[in-house]
């Protein structure tokens, strides 16, 4: 198996992303933000507003998918809490001393005409993708797991591994067979350790670099529209992107669903620097900036350009304290009136909102 991302032609980004402050920080007194609002998605409902659904983490890491209507004055200036629309409700969305529904992406997919949230089940064991969909942005129906075909050629169960970050694309794209087909980012990580100590890295066949990396997949688009729990069962996966950089030397990860823009696909992705700990306990030390990656449009299995230099990286305080400092997490993005605003989580605490800007 090769990586697909590596691309002999560089496309420059010209984007930047300029930050315009915190959006939404724990309530005092509520039970369940004890801990911290982080990492949101965000959905437009049909009576044009917009809705941004944070991970709120209360008491002992318990993780649940709130949901707030996004006040607007000019840019996003703060929210109106509303109500919980998901909790780690389900056996396998928790285990014995964990529980959570984290950090949730939401994306409108246009051919099957609902939203699409992805969500990290932290269930007994550990961090698994799941999918849950809605019609009116208020109730979400669960469609479970997500569930990798084999693949001969990795040599390898993609179902064995913890995988996060998962995102979809918001347009149907061309599959490897050139075919319509729905697409999604996904992250994948090969270390064992945590469940069979001495167990090890287990990357697929063909993967030298076990740093976890962005990973692209396929949904069956035909499929999906005659049922939709076809959008579970993802296929043809593989890597396209893998830490290069210096400000991502430990792991990448997908953020918002990628954004169609004249260049291609512009992928907002973290890059993590530093200590990369086993398992799934917190990165103290690590540094989690965001960039960009641009996939090619009729191709989005190849990587066009990257940027060389984080979009943006902890300064404030709220980005460099918290639950989790020195933290800049995207995880949303969307357009009011004409411009584009970028949601994301700032030291495993907060949530701020930074204006994508084209630099040329």
């Amino acid at each position: 198996m090769t990586t697909l991302g590596n691309s002999p032609t560089r496309v420059t980004i010209p984007y930047t992303l300029r930050r315009l402050g915190t959006l939404m920080s724990p309530e005092p007194g509520n039970p369940l933000e004890v801990e911290g609002v982080l990492n949101p998605g965000t959905a437009r409902a049909a009576d044009g507003e917009l809705y941004l659904y944070p991970r709120m983490v209360a008491e002992g890491n318990v993780s649940r998918v709130g949901r707030a209507r996004i006040v607007v004055d000019d840019v996003p200036v703060g929210v109106e809490r509303l109500d919980v629309v998901l909790s780690p409700d389900e056996g396998w969305e928790h285990g014995r001393q964990n529980a959570g529904v984290e950090d949730p992406r939401i994306t409108f997919l246009e051919p099957l005409g609902l939203h699409v949230m992805t969500y990290v089940a932290y269930g007994p064991l550990g961090p698994r993708p799941a999918l849950a969909v809605s019609q009116d942005t208020v109730a979400w129906r669960r469609l479970g797991p997500l569930r990798f075909a084999y693949q001969s050629e990795l040599d390898t169960d993609l179902n064995l591994f913890p995988n996060k970050d998962i995102v979809f694309f918001p347009e149907a794209v061309a599959g490897p067979d050139g075919s319509p087909r729905i697409a999604l980012l996904h992250r994948p990580m090969w270390d064992l350790d945590w469940l069979r100590p001495g167990e090890g890295s287990r990357p697929p066949a063909g993967i030298t670099d076990d740093r976890p990396s962005i990973w692209i997949g396929y949904v069956d688009l035909e499929a999906a529209r005659a049922d939709l729990s076809a959008l579970t069962l993802v296929d043809d996966s593989a890597m396209i992107a893998s830490p290069e950089l210096e400000y991502e030397s430990a792991k990448i990860g997908a953020g918002p669903a990628p954004l169609r823009v004249p260049e291609g696909w512009l992928v907002l992705h973290h890059g993590v620097s530093g200590p990369t700990p086993k398992g799934f306990e917190l990165a103290y030390g690590s540094r989690y900036s965001a960039g960009a990656i641009l996939l090619d449009a009729q191709d989005p299995r190849r990587v066009i350009g990257r940027t060389a230099e984080p979009l943006l990286e902890p300064e404030t305080a709220e980005e460099l304290q918290g639950t989790l400092g020195n933290v800049v997490f995207p995880t949303a993005i969307e357009e009011i009136g004409g411009r584009h605003f970028v949601f994301y989580g700032m030291a495993d605490s907060s949530i701020g909102v930074a204006e994508l800007e084209r630099t040329d």
